[in-house]
């Protein structure tokens, strides 16, 4: 059993990533800013942990990550206008800076489709300008960490059901996918140490999600 603990662990992506570990028997550790989550957490199979993602220390995080095998930062904004430096960039730094400092090893990233190429461009504005721009620092910080690490790039999130069928490259087609199949991606990528060092984009697809992860990983 794994245990894996989860930045944003209330975000819908975790949601369906905690229920996937947990149907497994592995422990998802869910960080939550408020107490108050923590009953759909515990629906879900998943063990909350309240820590505020802004507010709280590296060492509060590393003391909150002592003890796990992987950490994934599926935490953001999104669009929904909140404050993507404190959230996509200083939050995922913190998380990185974190988990070193509490001896992890693993850590997967989920960023946004176009964070190491061009911001599509049908996204454009100052909000969009800045999200990219935080995604991208969080994602140098950790290239540059020294941890084992993979970052996931998925394209336009839907709340469909999950279709196991994906495209994974470094350059994909602008295809929507579901949340429910970037949580299995992300399990798909733990259970994967040939995955380590990559960065790929995620969209939907045809080809299942563990295959897609497999061939990824032999291009």
């Amino acid at each position: 059993m794994a245990r894996i603990a989860i930045v944003g662990g209330n975000g819908l992506t975790a949601r369906h990533l905690i229920s996937r570990l947990s149907a497994r028997g592995d422990e998802a550790l869910a960080l939550v800013r408020s107490g108050d989550q923590g009953p759909t957490i515990e629906a879900l199979g998943g063990t909350p942990v309240v820590l505020d993602l802004v507010s709280s220390s590296v060492d509060d995080y590393a003391d909150a990550l002592r003890g796990a095998d992987a950490v994934v930062f599926a935490a953001g904004v999104g669009g929904n206008g909140g404050d993507v430096n404190a959230v996509d960039r200083d939050g995922s730094i913190k998380s990185i800076d974190a988990a070193a400092a509490a001896g992890l090893r693993r850590f997967v990233q989920i960023s946004a489709v176009g964070a190491s190429g061009g911001t599509p461009s049908s996204l454009s504005g100052p909000f969009w300008e800045a999200y990219y721009a935080a995604k991208r620092a969080g994602d140098a910080h950790l290239r540059d960490s020294g941890l084992d690490w993979t970052i996931l790039e998925p394209g336009a999130l839907t709340e469909d059901l999950a279709a196991d069928g994906i495209e994974l490259g470094t350059r994909v087609s602008s295809v929507p996918i579901s949340r429910a199949d970037v949580a299995a991606t992300v399990v798909a990528v733990l259970d994967e140490p040939a995955s380590i060092g990559f960065t790929w984009e995620l969209v939907g697809g045809d080809t299942p999600v563990v295959d897609a992860v497999k061939a990824a990983v032999a291009r």
